[in-house]
């Protein structure tokens, strides 16, 4: 039920109190505590949203779809085994470089096997110090893959490189001319240099072992090109390294 309205004559005589005690309320205050239930009820609604909110399955779908669409991590990149310099050791170098594994051939490995190719001569057509420095030629290369189950095929440089099957060869062994070096000093003469070449989680890389470190050649295409490049050279030759399997079938051939 409403207030009893107040007499006329009480409204002079009557405090804020009096109003009070009558029942009667002014205008302004009484929209204001409505206005203050009415926010009440508007912040009751909110609430009430808010709850239904997070009741609502479509937001952890949302919320799972914004963790699915975060950026992942790249993965970190491959481990590439690069042996560096040592001695005139190239071919040896070259054949760990290509197999990316320090432990598969030794020097003493080389050096039985280019005494079994000579035995018993001063001077041979292997190129080979017999102090054991290195300097080996195609020779101890060739017959040290077949101890892995491997072949050496010697590329005709007549022959344009886009008839190799790279997804059946292993890796590539360039036979170049290098600069000789005296410690810090560049010489003008040159000597013949052994540098392998593989792919390594999807590149190909130049694993020269007088370079700091291994160098990206990168995709298929690249790599015929740095090989062309290559070829076009004086004294250059190329060697495919593939298993017996592809060298007794040709597999390392391409019709492209």
């Amino acid at each position: 039920m409403g207030s009893a309205p107040c007499p006329a004559g009480e409204w002079k005589g009557k405090g804020r109190g009096g109003l009070q005690e009558l029942g009667c309320m002014r205008w302004k205050a009484s929209k204001q505590k409505g206005g203050g239930g009415g926010g009440g009820g508007g912040g009751g609604g909110e609430v009430g949203a808010e709850e239904r909110r997070c009741k609502d399955p479509t937001d952890s779908q949302r919320q799972q779809d914004l963790s699915f669409s975060a950026p992942s991590l790249s993965p970190p990149p491959p481990a590439i085994y690069h042996e560096q310099q040592r001695r005139e050791l190239c071919a040896l170098h070259a054949l760990n470089n290509v197999f990316q594994d320090g432990t598969a051939f030794s020097r003493d490995a080389l050096q039985d096997i280019y005494q079994r190719l000579s035995p018993g001569t001063l001077v041979t057509p292997h190129k080979k110090s017999m102090l054991g420095n290195g300097n080996y030629d195609v020779n101890v290369i060739m017959a040290a893959l077949q101890t892995r189950g491997f072949e050496a095929v010697w590329w005709d440089k007549r022959r344009d490189v886009g008839g190799v099957e790279l997804s059946s060869v292993t890796g590539f062994i360039l036979n170049v001319p290098s600069n000789l070096r005296w410690g810090p000093l560049r010489l003008p003469l040159k000597r013949q240099h052994w540098i392998g070449v593989r792919e390594v989680g999807g590149v190909y890389y130049n694993l020269d072992s007088k370079l700091r470190g291994p160098q990206p050649i990168g995709n298929p295409d690249e790599l015929r090109k740095f090989l062309r490049q290559q070829l076009r050279g004086k004294n250059c030759e190329l060697l495919l390294v593939v298993s017996e399997d592809v060298a007794a079938h040709q597999a390392w051939r391409s019709d492209g």
